[in-house]
């Protein structure tokens, strides 16, 4: 673990990894920006939405279409806000919280946040273990302990490349969206029923609960964050008209992407519609429910393709939350840890959860699980919307690229539409609470009430308020600093850990390269065999007795070419080891090889250089073999 430097980029591991410098025309200009809204995209069609849309059409049969499509329109808006901070200003919404807001402040966003993608991930573990369970028969408490797996997905789709990572959510999505137009071939839809679905109505006020259910679940706040650090990973021309071209092709990329997610929603409404409203079953709300009735009315496939298009929307869904998860850590607290772990840690706090309520309610209750990751994720929406509103219309950090003020009016009409709407759910939740004896619980959500409401308010007014104050932040072209003192370094003792391959050789001549002619080189290796490890500097092995000649001759091969040379053996734990022989040497230089291990190796070998050079205060030169 470890904090950056304040400027750090935002997924430094493919920021500007895809360069649309190049000359390119046409279809293959446009190519090379397309690809983050897809990742975008699989937020607004993961597990959490299916339960609103199954219940709106099966209530309510084509009424509540046009509810989606208003959904969509403000999400392509919001959306669109967030990739346009992240190429003007290339800083992701985290990080353009932490540049804006006191540090009290940022923590208690960033802590929201966090819960924000603990209850998304809580909706894909439960929708893939549903998936999984329609899909082969396997008791759901062992499809949620499954889903731990698919860290080692992630970790292996993150080596692969940003590209890669896209074509692998982008075939989820076509699985996703293919299932659902066959299914709708099957149950042959009325065209002109569906569309009177987009004229703007309420039945009854069931409908009305039901589209705030529908509107809520719809916009992710983990989406926000997610796009504007995205659309980085894309190298641009920093000039006035590579950022409006940049602008123009992302905009393209969020309407495509989108407006699919829009079309499997309303695929899901309308299947419902057609299958169950229209044949009298209108209390059709859980995916189960709804699986198990399909075959009676499209037959045997529609079951499986149904299980299938569940499974792919939870399977994407992990990734982009992972990813999420990752940008809000790093931009809040400019903090990282090895993604596989932060992943781990995310998965089990989603696991455990819901581990609990199955083996002590069972699971009838899981749908209930749902709609409590749906009711925390609509608690942080607010927290996400209005900061980014104020970020792209502060001429101040935007120039020219700022929202006009017709876009402002939309977008705050948009935030006030979606706070209200889901302030409304939160309270018919909570009114449960109310109406118990429970007085201590009703205590904590008053003060928990009293809490968000004075942050809202304040991350609302404080913009307005500070706006006369200094505000750092990353420009489209910043300013350049006069180079006044550059003080070269002087390395007096610089310490190289050998491994006894033909790699040795290379790491002494990039040392003996750092050095001056008063150097010191501390050559040291660890020695590993079961003997070192359980006796330590008390071992006496074969391996040990040959490890310590091979330090003394190499020590001997230097210092007969003039070199000041000592070598040092440590035992047991590698990293340790070499920590301590390092700062007990007092060197001020450390040279180290990189076998470039990725994936699975990483997990079997370990990551010796990243975790060393974390536990070093001293420059680390990592020479790869």
């Amino acid at each position: 673990m470890r904090r950056n430097a304040p400027n750090t980029t935002s997924l430094s591991e493919v920021h500007e990894t895809i360069d649309t410098t190049k000359k390119k025309i046409g279809w293959k200009k446009i190519f090379s920006f397309l690809g983050p809204a897809y990742l975008v995209s699989v937020g607004y069609m993961d597990p959490g939405n299916w339960a609103t849309d199954l219940a709106g059409g099966s209530k309510f049969g084509y009424s509540l279409v046009w509810v989606l499509l208003m959904s969509n329109l403000m999400a392509l808006l919001l959306q669109g806000l967030s990739a346009r901070l992240g190429i003007v200003r290339r800083r992701d919404l985290a990080q353009a919280n932490r540049e804006a807001y006191p540090q009290p402040v940022n923590y208690a966003l960033w802590f929201l946040a966090e819960i924000a993608i603990a209850a998304t991930d809580l909706a894909e573990v439960l929708g893939m273990a549903i998936g999984l369970q329609l899909l082969t028969g396997l008791p759901l408490i062992w499809g949620v302990s499954l889903t731990v797996l698919d860290t080692f997905l992630l970790l292996y789709l993150q080596k692969l490349g940003m590209r890669k990572m896209e074509a692998f959510i982008i075939a989820l999505v076509a699985i996703v969206a293919i299932s659902f137009l066959i299914e709708i071939i099957l149950a042959k839809p009325i065209l002109a029923e569906v569309a009177k679905g987009f004229i703007p109505t309420f039945p009854t006020e069931e409908a009305l609960y039901i589209a705030i259910g529908i509107i809520g679940a719809t916009v992710m706040p983990h989406n926000l964050y997610l796009h504007s650090a995205l659309v980085q990973t894309r190298k641009i021309d920093r000039t006035e008209e590579g950022i409006k071209q940049a602008l123009k092709f992302n905009r393209i990329d969020s309407t495509i992407a989108l407006n699919i997610a829009f079309l499997v929603n309303a695929a899901i409404l309308i299947l419902a519609a057609t299958v169950f409203f229209k044949t009298g079953n209108s209390n059709v709300a859980e995916i189960k429910e709804a699986h198990r009735l399909l075959p009676g009315f499209l037959g045997n496939t529609a079951p499986i393709l149904f299980a299938v298009a569940l499974i792919a929307a939870g399977q994407s869904s992990t990734v982009t939350g992972t990813l999420a998860g990752q940008i809000i850590m790093e931009g809040y607290l400019s903090l990282r840890i090895n993604p596989m772990l932060r992943r781990l840690i995310t998965r089990l706090l989603a696991i455990i959860p819901a581990l609990i309520v199955i083996a002590v309610y069972g699971e009838n209750n899981v749908d209930a699980l749902l709609i409590f990751s749906q009711v925390i994720l609509s608690l942080q929406l607010g927290f996400a919307i209005i900061p980014l509103i104020h970020f792209v219309s502060d001429k101040k950090t935007m120039g020219s690229f700022a929202v006009k003020p017709l876009t402002q009016v939309a977008a705050w009409v948009i935030a006030a539409v979606l706070i209200s709407l889901n302030l409304k759910m939160l309270i018919n939740e909570a009114s449960g609470v109310f109406e118990g004896d429970n007085t201590l619980a009703k205590i904590i959500l008053i003060l928990l009430g009293i809490f968000f409401a004075a942050l809202l308010l304040y991350i609302i007014l404080h913009p307005l308020l500070a706006k006369n104050k200094k505000f750092i932040s990353i420009q489209m072209h910043t300013e350049a600093n006069t180079i006044k003192n550059l003080v070269i370094p002087t390395f007096n003792k610089i310490a190289v850990a050998l491994d006894y391959t033909a790699n040795d050789e290379k790491l002494l001549a990039y040392a003996i390269g750092q050095g001056k002619e008063n150097t010191t080189y501390v050559l040291l290796h660890i020695v590993e065999s079961a003997s070192a490890k359980l006796l330590g500097q008390d071992s006496d092995d074969f391996e040990t007795i040959k490890d310590t000649e091979q330090i003394e001759f190499y020590v001997r091969q230097l210092k007969e070419r003039g070199y000041k040379t000592e070598g040092k053996i440590g035992f047991r734990n590698r990293v340790k080891e070499i920590v301590r022989i390092v700062n007990e040497s007092n060197a001020d230089m450390l040279v180290i090889g990189a076998h470039g291990h990725t994936g699975i190796k990483d997990f079997i070998y370990g990551e010796t250089v990243n975790a060393v050079r974390h536990n070093l205060t001293i420059p680390v030169l990592v020479v790869k073999s």
